[in-house]
C-alpha cells in the first residue's frame, strides 16, 4: 500500500520537478548575464581607481626615462589577482613600457577602442582578457596613455559558484515541495485506503448472500467517507463473487455438473450469449442406404466441448463436412442440435475442396499439427496453404460476428485451425471476451521458430482474453515464445502477456470428460462377455484395447512393438492375452497418414504372423469408426487400456476408460508424455520410445492383483470424476466473467480515485 502511495505521489512529483528544472535552466542564462555585466563595471571601476593610483608616479617617472623604477612600479600593480599586464604608450601610440606579462597582440590599441569607452573584452591564449585605457596627463599636456588588462578568469568562476548556487537552490525548493505533496499525498491516499479496507472488512464480515453484504454499510452512510460512496456497492460486490467464486471453484469435494454450470453461467454470465468455434463440428448429417443419418464425429475435442454447449445452450460455429449436412440447415445455414433433443444451435460454414486441403489438411495438419507436436515428422509450409487458412479463419471470424446478437459475446475458439481468429473478431469486436484454448501441445520457442508465420500466428492468439492451454508446460512454452518473437511485456507471476495495448491471460485448464450418469453403462460382465463373443475369443482371454486416431502422434507402431517384445519376453502371455486397435482412419488424403496405415497394417500381420496358433491372433486391428456406447462396451471389457502417444496435449481416452470402469478394475499404461500423465500418477506411466519398459508394464497391467487394481482405479476416479468437464469449462468462463466485471469496477474505481485524490491534493 506504501508503495502504491508512494507510486501516486511520484505522479505529482515528477511533473513539479520536471517544472522546477525547466525554470531553473531558463533563469541560470539570465543570472550569468546579469553577473558578467556587473563584474565588467566592477573592471571598470577597479581600472580607473587603479589608473588614478598610478598616474602621479608616472608623471614624474615618464619624463626622466626611469624605466627601473616604471618596471618595479608596473610588477608591484600586477600582484593583484585580477590585473593580468601593464603596459604605456606615448602620445605617438608607441609601446614604451610593459610588464612580461603584457601580450604583444595588444600593443597601444586604435583610437576606436578608447572611443568605445575604453574597453573590450578580447580571447587571447592566455584566456578572457578586459582592456580598459586611461590617459595620463600632467601640466605640460597628454604625455601617453595607461593600458590596463584584467584577467576575466574569476568571472568565470563566478558564474560557476552563482550556477551552482542557483541549481541546488532550486533543488532544495524542489525536494521541500516534493516532501510536503508527498506527506499530503500520502495521508490523503492512506485515508482513502483506510475506508476502502474498512468498507470491505465490514463487507467480509457478513457475506453468505450479496444483499446482506451491500446492506452492512448503506450506501452514503455517515460511517462512509463521501469520496467512498459512490463505489460502495462496487466495492463489496466485488469482493463478495471474489471469494464465493473461489470457494467454489477450489471446493474439489463438490461435483460440478451440467445443472452447476448453467447456473453459475446465469449467475456469472448474466445470459451473455455463448458461441463456440471449432473446425470438427459435433453432429454430422451424411448419406446412408437408410436414408440420412446423424453421426458424431471421432474426435477428442467434440468429446470434450459438446456437453459444454448443452449446458450453456449457445451457438456452436463448424464446418459443414457430412454429405447431408446442406440438406439439414435451414436458410441461415443453422440445425438445433442433438437431434433427439436439441439444446443449442449448430451453424455451419462451408469450404470447397481447395480450401479444405490449403487450410485443414495443409497448413493445419501439415504444418501445425507435426510443428506442435515434436513427433518426428517434419513440418511443411507452403505459402498457398497460408494464405487459404487466412481466407478461413476470416470467413469463421465474420461468421462469429454475424452470429453475436450483442457487442459483447463470450466466444471459445477451439484448437490450432484458428489461431488468427481471435485478432479478427477482436478488431470488429473490442468488447467480446475471447477464450481461446489450444488442444494439442505448444513447443518450445526454437521448434515454433520453424513456422515461417509465427509471428502473425502469436499475433492472432493475442487477440484472447484467456488463451488456455492443458499443462503450465504448455503455458511456460508459450510466453517464452513470445518473449521470444514480439515486442511485448510479459508478467510471469500473473502469466499474463500485454500486446497492442490488449491484456492476454495464460492459464492451463487441463481439459476432461463429462462424468457418466450410472445408468449410461451395461453391466460389465455383459459387456466382457459380448466383446469377447464378437471377437471370436474366449471368455478367460486377457484382453488389451487402445482407442485412437490413426494418426502417428499416438504410438501406435510403437504400442505393437511392446506387444510383440512383452509375448517375447514372458511367452505364457502367447494364447492368452489379445490386444484390440481401434484405429479410426483420419486425414487419409495426406502421405504421411496413409504411409502410417501401411506401416500398422505391415507390423500388425508380421507380429499375427509370428505368434498366431490356430485361430489365435495377438493383434485385432479395427480401422474403423466406432460411437461412443461401441467404444464403452470395449473399455468395460478390457483388462488393460494402452495410452502411448509419443507427444499428446491432454489425451481423453485415458479419462474415458476409467470413467467407463466402475467396476474399479482394469489397469491404464500411460505415457510420459501426455497431459494425462501429469494427473493420473496411479496409472503405469511409461516412455513409449522405450519398448522394453512399456513391454514390462503390459505385462504388469495383466498380472496385477485385483486389490492393487481397485486402489489405482479408485484413485483416479475420484479425481477425474471431481475435475470432470464442467469443471473445465467453468474455469475458464469463470476466469473470464471475473475479469470482465474486474476491469469494469476498476475503470470506475480508478476514475473516482482520481478525481477524488485530484480534489485533496
Amino acid at each position: 500500500m506504501h508503495f502504491r502511495s508512494f507510486r501516486f505521489s511520484l505522479r505529482i512529483i515528477l511533473p513539479l520537478a520536471l517544472v522546477l528544472a525547466l525554470f531553473a535552466f531558463a533563469v541560470v542564462p539570465l543570472v550569468e548575464n546579469l553577473t558578467l555585466r556587473w563584474s565588467i563595471r566592477d573592471l571598470d571601476a577597479r581600472s580607473q581607481l587603479l589608473a588614478s593610483t598610478l598616474q602621479e608616479p608616472l608623471i614624474d617617472y615618464v619624463p626622466q626615462n626611469a624605466a627601473t623604477k616604471i618596471n618595479r612600479l608596473f610588477d608591484r600593480a600586477i600582484q593583484d589577482e585580477r590585473l593580468y599586464a601593464l603596459a604605456f604608450c606615448n602620445p605617438d601610440n608607441v609601446l614604451k613600457y610593459k610588464t612580461a606579462t603584457y601580450p604583444e597582440s595588444i600593443g597601444c590599441g586604435s583610437a576606436r577602442v578608447a572611443s568605445e569607452l575604453y574597453q573590450t573584452t578580447m580571447k587571447l591564449p592566455q584566456g578572457s582578457l578586459h582592456i580598459t585605457e586611461s590617459p595620463l596627463i600632467s601640466d605640460a599636456g597628454q604625455i601617453g596613455k595607461l593600458i590596463l588588462v584584467h584577467d576575466m578568469g574569476f568571472i568565470a568562476r563566478r558564474d560557476a559558484d552563482t550556477r551552482k548556487y542557483v541549481l541546488a537552490l532550486f533543488a532544495l525548493m524542489a525536494v521541500v515541495i516534493s516532501l510536503i505533496t508527498m506527506v499530503v499525498a500520502h495521508l490523503s491516499w492512506r485515508r482513502w485506503i483506510d475506508a476502502v479496507k474498512g468498507l470491505l472488512r465490514g463487507g467480509l464480515a457478513q457475506r453468505s448472500n450479496l444483499p446482506q453484504v451491500v446492506a452492512v454499510s448503506p450506501a452514503g452512510s455517515s460511517q462512509t467517507p463521501p469520496e467512498i460512496r459512490p463505489l460502495e456497492v462496487d466495492l463489496r460486490a466485488l469482493m463478495y463473487e471474489y471469494n464465493i467464486d473461489r470457494r467454489n471453484r477450489d471446493d474439489a469435494a463438490h461435483l460440478w455438473t451440467p445443472d452447476k454450470l448453467r447456473q453459475l453461467l446465469r449467475e456469472e454470465l448474466a445470459g451473455d450469449e455463448v458461441l463456440v468455434v471449432s473446425n470438427r463440428e459435433p453432429y454430422m448429417h451424411v448419406h446412408t442406404r437408410n436414408g440420412v443419418e446423424v453421426r458424431r464425429p471421432a474426435s477428442g475435442l467434440v468429446t470434450a466441448v459438446e456437453p459444454v454447449m448443452r449446458a450453456c445452450s449457445g451457438t456452436w460455429i463448424a464446418h459443414g463436412s457430412g454429405s447431408a449436412d446442406r440438406e439439414s440447415v435451414d436458410r441461415n445455414d443453422r440445425v438445433p442440435v442433438p437431434p433427439a433433443n436439441p439444446s443449442y444451435t449448430l451453424r455451419r460454414v462451408w469450404l470447397t475442396k481447395e480450401e479444405e486441403e490449403g487450410y485443414y489438411y495443409g497448413f493445419a495438419n501439415e504444418g501445425l499439427w507435426p510443428l506442435c507436436h515434436i513427433a518426428h515428422v517434419r513440418p511443411v509450409f507452403r505459402s498457398a496453404d497460408w494464405e487459404m487458412y487466412e481466407a478461413v479463419n476470416q470467413r469463421f471470424a465474420d461468421a462469429v460476428i454475424r452470429e453475436a446478437r450483442t457487442d459483447d459475446p463470450v466466444v471459445l475458439v477451439q484448437d490450432y485451425h484458428f489461431a488468427l481468429l481471435p485478432r479478427m473478431v477482436r478488431d470488429v469486436l473490442p468488447k467480446a471476451t475471447i477464450i481461446t484454448f489450444w488442444h494439442i501441445p505448444w513447443p518450445n520457442p526454437e521448434s515454433f521458430g520453424i513456422c515461417p508465420w509465427r509471428e502473425e500466428i502469436l499475433e492472432g492468439l493475442l487477440g484472447s482474453t484467456i488463451l488456455g492451454f492443458h499443462t503450465q508446460f504448455h503455458c511456460k512454452n508459450f510466453l517464452e515464445t513470445v518473449d521470444r518473437y514480439l515486442e511485448t511485456r510479459i508478467e510471469h507471476e500473473t502469466s499474463t502477456v500485454s500486446y497492442g495495448g490488449k491484456l492476454t491471460q495464460v492459464e492451463n485448464y487441463p481439459i476432461s470428460i463429462a462424468w457418466p450418469e450410472d445408468s449410461v453403462h451395461s453391466d460389465v460382465a455383459e459387456s466382457r462377455h459380448s466383446v469377447r463373443t464378437e471377437l471370436g475369443l474366449p471368455p478367460d482371454r486377457l484382453l488389451g484395447v487402445g482407442v485412437d486416431r490413426l494418426d502417428y502422434t499416438k504410438g501406435i507402431i510403437e504400442r505393437f512393438q511392446a506387444v510383440e517384445r512383452m509375448l517375447e519376453q514372458y511367452p505364457d502371455m502367447v494364447g492368452r492375452f489379445t490386444m484390440v486397435q481401434i484405429a479410426a482412419p483420419t486425414r487419409t488424403s495426406l502421405d504421411e497418414y496413409q504411409n502410417l496405415e501401411n506401416r500398422v497394417r505391415t507390423l500388425v500381420q508380421k507380429i499375427n504372423k509370428r505368434f498366431s496358433t490356430g485361430s489365435y491372433e495377438p493383434i485385432i486391428l479395427k480401422t474403423e469408426h466406432h460411437d461412443t456406447d461401441q467404444v464403452n462396451r470395449y473399455y468395460r471389457a478390457a483388462d488393460v487400456c494402452l495410452v502411448t502417444s509419443l507427444h499428446d496435449g491432454m489425451n481423453l481416452v485415458a479419462k474415458e476408460f476409467i470413467a467407463a470402469r466402475d467396476d474399479e478394475r482394469g489397469v491404464l499404461v500411460l505415457s510420459q508424455f501426455t497431459g494425462a500423465a501429469r494427473e493420473l500418477h496411479e496409472a503405469l506411466i511409461v516412455n513409449p520410445y522405450h519398448i522394453e519398459q512399456s513391454a514390462d508394464a503390459i505385462y504388469r497391467a495383466l498380472t496385477m492383483p485385483e486389490v492393487e487394481q481397485r486402489e489405482r482405479m479408485r484413485s483416479m476416479r475420484l479425481l477425474v470424476k471431481d475435475f470432470n468437464i464442467y469443471r473445465w469449462a467453468g474455469r475458464m468462463l469463470l476466469d473470464a466473467s471475473r475479469l470482465r466485471r474486474r476491469e469494469r469496477i476498476t475503470t470506475k474505481i480508478r476514475s473516482h480515485s482520481r478525481k477524488s485524490l485530484r480534489r485533496v491534493v
